[in-house]
């Protein structure tokens, strides 16, 4: 735990790219250390920018209502972002519009999200979206190809499971939005059967 503290302040003062210029500040992965199972999303959006906490937005809101219906309880699974900084431009007003971020940016976060799985020591890593699964597996993986299949790794000490972010979920128009959010738990509940 002392090494995740840390981690968490050295990440804090962190200028690997300039992402923090414009982001509020750092925002490191939460949950139990040890935990057997690991999430990790692409990057903080606005409300988790301001408050400084993974997931608690509305992919957050939408990613514990998933959690729930496969069976996993939240205070058990270590969440964190394969880029740690809010990358955005300027909309209208006050808005603040997500942007992806680019290889180089999301190379430049490598060493956080290692360091956390090295010290969280988790069985299962689930990547939400594409920009965590190729930051984690390389550019060869696709969501819609890969996703909801455990796959074992003979470099990792953990197990990986692709599956889409909760955001995709909510920019999915109703009533296809319903079958995404299944799509999603039915991913999450193989994690929790392998967990199980």
């Amino acid at each position: 735990m002392a090494s995740l503290r840390q981690l968490r302040a050295e990440a804090a003062e962190c200028t690997r790219c300039d992402l923090y210029r414009d982001a509020t500040q750092t925002v490191f992965g939460e949950g139990p250390v040890p935990a057997r199972l690991v999430l990790i999303g692409e990057q903080p959006g606005d409300r988790e920018d301001r408050e400084g906490h993974p997931f608690v937005g509305p992919a957050g809101h939408l990613l514990d209502r998933a959690l729930d219906a496969a069976g996993v309880d939240r205070t058990t699974v270590y969440v964190t972002n394969a880029v740690k900084h809010f990358k955005w431009k300027r909309g209208t007003g006050k808005v603040r519009l997500h942007q992806k971020p680019n290889r180089e940016e999301v190379r430049a976060c490598t060493p956080w999200w290692e360091a956390e799985l090295a010290a969280v020591s988790p069985e299962l890593v689930v990547l939400l979206g594409a920009t965590a699964a190729q930051a984690v597996l390389g550019p060869q993986v696709r969501v819609t190809r890969d996703r909801g299949v455990v796959m074992e790794h003979d470099d990792r000490d953990y197990a990986t499971l692709v599956t889409v972010h909760p955001s995709a979920v909510l920019r999915t128009r109703p009533p296809e939005r319903d079958v995404a959010f299944d799509a999603l738990v039915r991913d999450l509940e193989v994690a929790a059967r392998l967990l199980a």
